[in-house]
């Protein structure tokens, strides 16, 4: 492959880019993001906000976000972090608060760092966080307002250990499974305990 067709480098933009057609300005780049990102309740926008608000807890929010990575965040310690997240109130309409549980199936992946895609079935990540939108009544629910939000902090070797192939966790089993439990400031200490734990338990694994 040519380097013409290598990966892109992603600058980070401000929105204030201008959207141009025959050297008329039409918009803004900040008018299409408020156009397409405006609803932070619905599951596709909602958990690219959790992997940003775990990713700028982490000091691993500059530059960009890469798309189908095999893991959602690199933090500058190298620690690789699965970010999940799920709510009771979504943006639609409902006639109950939704059920509450996360994705964690095993599956293959991409690494958008070497481009090499691995078929072997399994979770990547050191750690899993585990974000819950807690907030139960609509008028007020705001995702901005990260004292609606817990965070839920676990190794992911206990998921490999308990969980195995499951594809999908109830908040009342992920509790089960004893992860630390936090708010958004205690993110950082809670993320490293538990990645400090994973690589330990790494280590112990290939010297056994």
């Amino acid at each position: 492959m040519g380097t013409e067709l290598g990966p892109m480098a992603i600058a980070r933009r401000s929105g204030d880019e201008l959207i141009q057609a025959d050297g008329r300005t039409v918009g803004k780049l900040a008018d299409f993001w408020s156009w397409a990102c405006s609803d932070l309740t619905n599951n596709t926008m909602r958990g690219v906000l959790a992997e940003y608000l775990v990713a700028t807890a982490l000091g691993a929010a500059t530059g960009t976000r890469t798309e189908w990575d095999t893991v959602d965040i690199r933090t500058p310690q190298n620690w690789h972090i699965e970010v999940k997240s799920t709510a009771y109130l979504q943006s639609w309409a409902q006639s109950q608060t939704s059920r509450v549980s996360f994705r964690i199936a095993p599956a293959s992946g991409w690494d958008a760092q070497t481009d090499i895609t691995s078929a072997d079935v399994l979770r990547r990540a050191d750690v899993y966080v585990f974000c819950l939108l807690h907030h139960r009544e609509k008028q007020t629910l705001d995702p901005l307002d990260l004292d609606q939000w817990t965070f839920y902090v676990l190794p992911t070797q206990v998921l490999n250990e308990r969980c195995r192939l499951q594809k999908t966790i109830t908040l009342s089993s992920l509790e089960c499974l004893k992860p630390l439990k936090t708010g958004f400031v205690g993110l950082p200490e809670a993320v490293l305990a538990c990645a400090e734990d994973s690589r330990r338990n790494q280590g112990e694994s290939s010297s056994g």
